[in-house]
C-alpha cells in the first residue's frame, strides 16, 4: 500500500470545528493539536492561523471546564498575535471561572478597547465589578493588575464584530436571572423617579448583567445618560434597545436628542423620521423634528 498523505492543516482545522459545532469538544481538540503539529512542521511560520488554532482549542477546554489549559492556549494564542478578541474572551471566562476576577475583569477591558460593542464583555465588567466592589469596597480599583493600553491600529483592525463572536455574545439568560434583572430594573426605573440617575445608572447596568435582551433597560438606561449629557453613552445604549426592538419608540426619540446635543443634526432627523413612520402623530417628536431641520438648514 502507497503511504497515505499527511493530512492538511486546513483538513483537520475543518474537521475540529464540524466536531465543535456537533459537541464534540475532546475530539475537535485533538483534532486542532494535530494541525497545529501539522502547522509546525510545515516549518513557516503563520502567527495568525497558529493563534487560531490555540484559540480553538482554548475553546474545547472552556467548554470542557478545564480552565487552567484554556488559559494557557488563550495566552499563547495573544502572545502569537496580541489583541486578538477571541482569547481575550475567552481567558476572561476562564479567569472568572476560576474566580480570578480581577485578572477576569482586566481581559474584558481590554476586549471593550477592541470592540466596545461585544456584550459579552461588557456584562463581564459588570459582574466584575459587583464581585470585586462586594469584595473589597469602594477601593477595589487600586488592587487591580494593570489593564493594557489598546493600539488604535488594534482597534481598528476589530471595527466589525467577527460573526461568530457577534452570534453568541448575547447569552441566555435562566429563569432566576431573568426575574432578578426585571426586579432590578424596577430599582433603576424607582431612582428615576426620584432624580438619582447616577444610580439609577448603576441598577440598570446591574440588571443587564443578568439579562441583557430587555430592550427597554437599555432606553431606560440611555434616559440616564440624557440627563447626565453622556450623550455618547446615551447613543449606544439606545443602538444596543433597537437591535432588541427596532420598534422602540423611546429608543429613537433618545437617540435623536443625543444625536441633536452632538450636533449630529442628519443622524437626528433620520431617527426622528424613523419614529414617525411608527408613530406619525408623536407630538415630542414632531417638535423636535422642527428643530433638528432648522439646524440642517
Amino acid at each position: 500500500m502507497a503511504p497515505q498523505p499527511p493530512e492538511s492543516v486546513e483538513a483537520l482545522s475543518a474537521a475540529g470545528n464540524e466536531s465543535f459545532r456537533n459537541g464534540q469538544f475532546a475530539e475537535a481538540s485533538a483534532l486542532y493539536s494535530r494541525a497545529l503539529e501539522a502547522l509546525q512542521a510545515q516549518g513557516s511560520s503563520d502567527p495568525q492561523k497558529e493563534s487560531v488554532l490555540y484559540s480553538n482549542r482554548a475553546a474545547c477546554h472552556l467548554k470542557d471546564g478545564n480552565c487552567a489549559d484554556c488559559i494557557q492556549d488563550c495566552t499563547t494564542a495573544l502572545d502569537l498575535v496580541p489583541y486578538s478578541l477571541k482569547p481575550l474572551l475567552r481567558r476572561a471566562a476562564a479567569y472568572e471561572a476560576l474566580e480570578k476576577y480581577p485578572l477576569a475583569y482586566v481581559d474584558y477591558k481590554t476586549a471593550l478597547q477592541i470592540d466596545d460593542r461585544v456584550t459579552s464583555a461588557l456584562d463581564g465588567v459588570n459582574r466584575m465589578t459587583r464581585v470585586l466592589m462586594g469584595s473589597h469596597g469602594p477601593e477595589w480599583r487600586l488592587k487591580l493588575p494593570t489593564i493594557p493600553l489598546v493600539p488604535v491600529s488594534a482597534q481598528k483592525r476589530w471595527d466589525a464584530v467577527p460573526p461568530t463572536e457577534a452570534a453568541t455574545a448575547k447569552r441566555v439568560p435562566s429563569a432566576g436571572d431573568v426575574e432578578r434583572a426585571r426586579v432590578l430594573k424596577e430599582e433603576g426605573n424607582e431612582l428615576v423617579k426620584k432624580g438619582n440617575h447616577k444610580k439609577a445608572i448603576e441598577k440598570y447596568s446591574e440588571s443587564l448583567s443578568f439579562s441583557n435582551l430587555e430592550s427597554a433597560t437599555y432606553s431606560n438606561r440611555a434616559l440616564c445618560h440624557l440627563v447626565l449629557n453622556q450623550y455618547k453613552d446615551a447613543v449606544k445604549d439606545c443602538t444596543e434597545a433597537l437591535k432588541l426592538d427596532g420598534k422602540n419608540v423611546k429608543a429613537f426619540y433618545r437617540r435623536a436628542q443625543a444625536y441633536k446635543a452632538l450636533k449630529d443634526y442628519r443622524s437626528s432627523s433620520a431617527d426622528l423620521s424613523s419614529l414617525l413612520r411608527i408613530e406619525p402623530t408623536n407630538g415630542p417628536a414632531q417638535k423636535l423634528q422642527q428643530e433638528v431641520k432648522r439646524n440642517l438648514n
